[in-house]
C-alpha cells in the first residue's frame, strides 16, 4: 500500500510495530516538522512517552536545485554529503555571506514558528530511546540534521520511523539508526502530501498544543 487515509492512520500503523518493544520503555518521540507531529502523536499516545519537535530548513544556493545544507532551530548546520569535501569548501568560500544570511533568516523563521511552547529540551531525550519521526522522506537530510543534533545527548537507542521514504532515505536510515520502521519504500516520491488522502494539517498553534498536552492523551 502506497497511500494512507491520513497521517493519524499512518502513525497508528507505525505504533503497532513499536508497541511491543517500547511501550513503558522510557522512550521519547522527536518529530521532524508539523506533519510529523501528527504521525508522532499517535506513537507517543500508544507508547506512553513524551513528544517534542525539531525543525530543520534547507539552504540552497541561487540557481542550484540540490540543497547545500540543512539548519535546525538550534543553529546546527549539516552539509549535504552527496557533495565532495572539495565541492563543499568551494561553495562555502564563494557564497559565505549568502549562506550566513540564509542561516539567520531560517533560524528566525523557525524560532518564530516554534514560539516558547515548542522549544525542545534536551533533558526530555537524555537516557531514553529516541524515536525520530517523519511524515515522509524524499532524502535523508532531515535525518542527518536530527542525528547531528542528538550526537552530544546521551541516548539509549535511535529509532527512525516514517510511513514512506525514497530508496536513498532508507539507505540513510540504515546508516544512522539502531532500528528503523518504514512502511513503504517508493522509488520516485511525487510530494509528501500526495500519499495522504486527507492533507488538512491543524494550525501551527494547534500543533504546539498537541506537543504540550500529549501526556493527557496517553492510551
Amino acid at each position: 500500500m502506497h497511500y494512507f487515509p491520513s497521517r493519524q492512520v499512518a502513525g497508528d500503523l507505525i505504533a503497532d510495530k513499536l508497541e511491543e518493544s517500547y511501550r513503558y520503555e522510557d522512550s521519547a518521540v522527536l518529530a521532524l516538522g508539523d506533519g510529523a507531529v501528527i504521525v508522532g502523536a499517535q506513537i507517543a499516545k500508544r507508547l506512553h512517552c513524551v513528544i517534542s519537535m525539531l525543525l530543520s530548513s534547507s539552504i540552497t544556493l541561487p540557481r542550484e536545485l540540490t540543497a547545500l545544507a540543512t539548519i535546525d532551530n538550534f543553529g546546527s548546520v549539516t552539509f549535504n554529503d552527496t557533495f565532495s569535501p572539495g565541492e563543499l569548501e568551494e561553495m562555502q568560500s564563494e557564497n559565505f555571506n549568502y549562506i550566513e544570511q540564509q542561516k539567520l533568516e531560517r533560524l528566525f523563521e523557525m524560532n518564530k514558528l516554534l514560539g516558547d511552547g515548542g522549544v525542545l529540551k534536551a533533558n526530555l531525550l537524555r537516557n531514553r530511546n529516541v524515536i525520530v519521526v517523519s511524515d515522509g522522506l524524499n532524502n535523508g537530510m532531515s535525518l542527518h540534521a536530527a542525528a547531528q543534533f542528538l550526537k552530544p545527548i546521551k541516548i539509549k537507542r535511535l529509532i527512525m520511523v516514517t510511513p514512506f521514504a525514497s530508496v536513498n532515505a532508507v539507505d540513510q536510515m540504515h546508516v544512522l539508526a539502531d532500528e528503523l520502521v518504514c512502511l513503504n519504500v517508493i522509488e520516485d516520491i511525487i510530494s509528501i502530501d500526495h500519499y495522504y488522502d486527507n492533507n488538512v494539517l491543524p494550525s501551527h498553534d494547534k500543533i504546539i498544543e498537541i506537543l504540550e498536552n500529549i501526556v493527557l492523551k496517553w492510551q
